[in-house]
């Protein structure tokens, strides 16, 4: 499989049977920008017809995993429609087809996970998280709904009563206590994760894989029944970046202050 057409995602071979797919550079904090987002979205189309690759893992450079999309691309959704109707269908494509890649997705997840790096994290068969990363969903602080990936996932991962808190707060969650609460499959010490992301790539490698993807395809069963909740969720978000909530939310993490939301519709 060629993949030198990635730009933003860096792509290696680690071992037989293992790839390594890299968000962001060394140094610095992954922004998904407006090639970023696509990219995350076909990869998984790649990985899948990769006859190379039993299992994919899937981390960040630099100082954490995702700083969610830049504000360029953000403030292009809530002006640009064809904006919108692009990212709207990268989203939906980056959760359908981490579901449908047959092989096996492991995240390793340290520092801050936002944005798009989240949904993909949390999307993965096995997500390991340092102990001190720190996941937010932070949609509901922008001003748009929860939809690139909460519906479908949260409720299944750690119940409903924890996803409806967080996801409606904004409030971030250690890796520790999502391991805890069932929203992470594993947590470590941040100076083990890559070695613990591989030596679980290795014993999924190592595999029978039919049995592997047959289970994998088996259990994504339970997340395509929520496929209609995901599309209402997504289709939901989407029209929020037409509203003025979204305009306050971007101004205020522009100016680093908190924002001050206007009231909703008369009748809302």
């Amino acid at each position: 499989m060629d993949y030198s057409s990635y730009q933003d995602l860096k792509i290696r071979r680690l071992e037989p049977g293992i790839l390594e797919i890299v968000m962001g550079e060394e140094g610095k904090l992954a922004v998904a920008t407006a090639r970023a987002h696509a990219e995350m979205a076909r990869i998984w189309l790649d990985v899948d017809r990769d006859a190379e690759t039993s299992v994919a893992i899937l981390r960040g450079a630099g100082k954490g995993f995702s700083a969610g999309g830049d504000m360029a691309m953000v403030e292009d959704m809530t002006v640009n429609f064809e904006a919108r109707a692009r990212v709207w269908r990268e989203a939906r494509d980056l959760v359908y087809n981490m579901i449908n890649c047959s092989k096996i997705i492991v995240s390793a997840v340290h520092g801050p996970a936002v944005g798009a790096g989240l949904a993909a994290a949390l999307m993965a068969d096995v997500s390991i998280a340092a102990k001190n990363a720190r996941l937010i969903d932070g949609h509901t602080r922008l001003g748009v709904a929860a939809g690139d990936h909460a519906a479908i996932i949260w409720p299944l991962l750690c119940g409903m009563a924890k996803a409806k808190y967080y996801l409606l707060t904004c409030d971030t969650i250690s890796g520790e206590e999502a391991e805890r609460i069932g929203l992470v499959s594993l947590s470590c010490e941040e100076k083990e994760l890559q070695q613990k992301a591989l030596e679980v790539a290795r014993k999924l490698a190592a595999g029978p894989q039919t049995a592997l993807r047959w289970t994998k395809y088996s259990l994504n069963n339970w997340l395509r029944m929520a496929g209609p909740a995901f599309d209402a969720s997504l289709a939901l978000e989407v029209l929020g970046f037409t509203g003025p909530e979204v305009k306050e939310g971007l101004a205020a993490l522009r100016g680093k202050r908190e924002p001050s939301f206007p009231p909703p519709p008369k009748d809302f």
